[in-house]
């Protein structure tokens, strides 16, 4: 596939950018059909800044505190974005909630990580949510994003078993490591023009083989 056959990815970062990164070396790898095509964070020393450059990806940032209002920034996002010609928005550790009016403009075409299974414990702190109900297993879900906050249509998910002596940071750091695999390839499946919505529910066109993605693709790893 030739570089202007490729789904042109937008990022929209606040920190260190892991998922960030885990996108870019999957596109540099070929395991990916898609090109990063801008990076665009609200903290101005955002490390994830510093990975774009480093692989020469435009880095932005944009100041909060200059738009004046939540609708105000979004409109300089979405400029931003059309600019580049992105066709899929990728949130990666993106901690601002997006007003109605940009997910309208780009409904079924953002993309969020979220280190839970969800619908269980959206929002922030989620391991040390799941630790204090006791929970047997956790994991993290990549979905669609909506208007609400960790709401939207569930496109993957991987399942992580929780010990008995777990911590909130070794928990958090075990979940990342299946973040960087189930991210590329919910953006992957996008490329393909593989996915499709029902209502609440997303779907994977594909052979039988793809029958455990159709169904969430959840699985268990010791």
């Amino acid at each position: 596939m030739s570089s202007a056959d490729k789904l042109r990815v937008g990022v929209l970062v606040s920190g260190r950018g892991s998922n960030l990164q885990a996108i870019i070396d999957a596109t540099e790898a070929g395991k990916l059909d898609a090109a990063v095509v801008v990076v665009i964070s609200d903290v101005a020393d955002a490390y994830a800044l510093e990975r774009a450059r480093r692989h020469g990806i435009p880095p932005v940032f944009v100041d909060p505190k200059a738009s004046g209002s939540r609708e105000a920034f979004d409109e300089r996002l979405i400029s931003i974005l059309t600019e580049h010609q992105v066709e899929l928005l990728c949130l990666a550790g993106y901690m601002r909630v997006l007003t109605p009016g940009f997910i309208h403009r780009f409904r079924n075409r953002i993309m969020n990580i979220h280190p839970a299974l969800l619908p269980s414990f959206p929002g922030l702190h989620v391991q040390r949510k799941g630790l204090q109900h006791g929970v047997k297993f956790s994991g993290c879900t990549v979905h669609f994003a909506d208007e609400g906050v960790d709401t939207g249509p569930i496109i993957i998910q991987a399942v992580v078993p929780v010990f008995d002596d777990e911590t909130e940071e070794t928990l958090a750091a075990r979940i990342l490591k299946y973040e960087h695999q189930i991210y590329p390839r919910a953006i992957q499946l996008y490329a393909e023009q593989r996915l499709y919505i029902e209502g609440r529910h997303v779907f994977c066109k594909g052979s039988e083989d793809d029958r455990a993605v159709r169904e969430g693709w959840g699985y268990i790893h010791p």
